[in-house]
């Protein structure tokens, strides 16, 4: 179970965050300031905060800035509604490790924080031969050539891969990445696997269905994975 801190002061939009991040049985808190963040990260543990960037007694950039001179490596989302490019360099320079900009849709903001975490827990990008996964970025590449991915596709494609050569159930893939506790019986993790392999192309033999169980991520057989920090195709 993931625990996360929303820092929020709209607390519509607090509400909404929460129930989008915890149907799959993950937990959330809810507070509206700076001096509530601040306290409760001095006495819980966390494993990604979401933080707006405006709030009624300070800036989330400043405060995250904080964070980071005090050690606290959490992974941080920001939220802004402003979206200049300079605002966003700011964000990220000052130790966010993403930057969403208002308004979003919900699949988005959950596939960032999948991407947050499997990065935080992985590694940065997940790297076998010239395939490539950057969690950061989340983006997919095949040697030089980006993938162009969903949200969806993307949690699905990283879900598989930090679990390279192990087999993934159906059950698992529909909670991580569609946050369903049943199969609906559309087919619909069959439909988002045969348009990934189809954009895997020369790849798509990655891509291995475990019969009567869903899916496995393969590796070529004579390559461990190497993960490591950064961005991009290649180092």
């Amino acid at each position: 179970m993931d625990r996360f801190l929303i820092v929020e002061d709209d607390a519509r939009q607090r509400s909404v965050l929460a129930r989008a991040l915890c149907e799959d049985g993950d937990a959330a808190e809810n507070v509206g300031t700076i001096a509530e963040a601040r306290a409760l990260l001095r006495s819980r543990q966390y494993d990604l905060v979401i933080l707006d960037r405006m709030l009624p007694d300070g800036d989330g950039v400043a405060f995250c800035e904080e964070l980071r001179r005090q050690g606290i490596r959490i992974p941080v989302l920001m939220l802004t509604a402003r979206g200049e490019l300079t605002d966003r360099v700011t964000g990220l320079t000052n130790g966010a490790d993403a930057y969403l900009v208002k308004p979003f849709e919900l699949d988005e903001l959950r596939a960032m924080v999948l991407a947050l975490l499997r990065r935080d827990r992985f590694g940065a990008r997940f790297v076998d031969g010239d395939f490539v996964i950057d969690f950061v970025a989340r983006e997919a590449w095949s040697g030089d050539r980006r993938l162009d991915l969903t949200p969806r596709e993307f949690a699905l494609l990283a879900r598989l891969a930090t679990a390279a050569e192990v087999a993934v159930s159906r059950a698992d893939l529909l909670q991580s990445v569609w946050q369903l506790s049943f199969d609906p019986g559309s087919g619909v993790l069959d439909v988002h696997v045969s348009h990934l392999r189809a954009k895997l192309e020369t790849d798509a033999w990655r891509l291995e269905t475990v019969r009567g169980l869903g899916y496995r991520f393969r590796r070529q057989a004579r390559s461990n994975p190497e993960r490591v920090s950064g961005a991009g195709p290649s180092a």
